[in-house]
């Protein structure tokens, strides 16, 4: 994903244009590049006007619900008391014509939004070229995930992946040794080795990716498979990408093992944690604290995947590292 810190105004044409770029190189036309420019347009100024600091996420999403461009708005501010009014044309609180949020809506193919007063905003819109149906607030595919470089770097050292079946999923998230393009290189092989194994279990997938990382400089690699009849999260690590099963009002760490996958791995051990249809599963590489959680947002874990993902980010990422927060519901979409 492309990311754009937003402290001031001139930093609005920059965001636009990192979502111009995404929406062309993903075959947009004019009109459908054009939604994806005012759309981030006015998370932008929205972040100026209110929300300052933050930034704009501009990556792109493929999924069942389709293919186009995701766009995130975090930021730090305020906070919003009612979101309701806040969507509503013609209301403002800073003097402007307060049709921005209600635009973006109106715009976007998906678009989610939580706030709370003191707490900041994160808003959500995916916009895809060729828009079949009406717009949808808090629409809820399996997964979302935010996944960017550390700050100066291009190549991204994470890398995850999801595998939808009918009876569940199955994902890896991979944390290369270090950032930068040899991180990148490890990360990209153990997605392309869980690519060739992922309908297995994930202690066999884990084992692969261990064996296929040894020409790499390795990394921490996670892999989880959910099982939706027995309502049942397997899991296999090693290393520090770290995982958590929000079930109910209880949240479970995963536990991964000590090593580096490609180079020193004791053992590859699998454990179970139980998961209700109704919870969600979050997998973070070490870009993020190792307190991440979703137990102080009331109300976060109804929302869209991409933006639950959002929120870990905007609040647990660490400065000195590629970040990556993958959330997986476990009920059908």
């Amino acid at each position: 994903m492309d990311r754009v810190v937003v402290t001031e105004a001139s930093q609005v044409a920059e965001a636009r244009r990192r979502g111009i770029a995404r929406a062309q190189a993903m075959g947009f036309d004019e009109t459908a590049a054009g939604r994806v420019a005012i759309v981030v347009t006015e998370l932008a100024t929205n972040i100026v006007k209110y929300g300052v600091p933050g930034e704009i996420l501009v990556g792109t999403y493929e999924d069942a619900t389709g293919t186009g461009v995701e766009v995130l708005a975090l930021d730090r501010g305020e906070g919003l008391p009612d979101t309701t009014t806040a969507l509503r044309d013609g209301h403002s609180t800073g003097g402007s014509a307060g049709e921005g949020l209600g635009a973006v809506r109106r715009l976007s193919d998906a678009f989610d939004i939580v706030s709370r007063p003191g707490s900041g905003t994160a808003v959500l819109a995916r916009l895809s070229e060729g828009r079949t149906s009406a717009p949808t607030s808090g629409a809820l595919p399996v997964h979302g995930a935010v996944s960017v470089p550390l700050k100066g770097e291009i190549a991204n050292g994470d890398a995850y992946a999801v595998r939808e079946r009918d009876d569940g999923w199955t994902v890896i998230v991979a944390d290369g040794l270090g950032h930068g393009p040899e991180a990148a290189k490890a990360s990209e092989e153990a997605v392309r080795v869980f690519r060739r194994h992922q309908d297995r279990e994930p202690s066999f997938i884990l084992s692969a990716v261990h064996a296929g990382l040894r020409h790499t400089r390795g990394g921490a690699v996670s892999v989880a498979r959910y099982d939706r009849e027995a309502e049942v999260v397997s899991f296999a690590g090693i290393g520090n990408v770290l995982g958590a099963v929000v079930s109910g009002a209880a949240t479970k760490r995963t536990v991964s093992l000590a090593g580096t996958a490609g180079h020193a791995a004791r053992r590859i051990q699998e454990f179970e944690y139980p998961m209700r249809p109704d919870g969600l599963f979050l997998l973070c590489s070490d870009g993020l604290a190792t307190g991440f959680s979703i137990d102080g947002y009331p109300g976060l874990a109804a929302a869209h995947p991409s933006l639950v993902a959002g929120v870990l980010f905007r609040d647990f990422a660490r400065a000195r590292d590629d970040a990556t927060a993958l959330v997986v519901r476990g009920g059908a979409p």
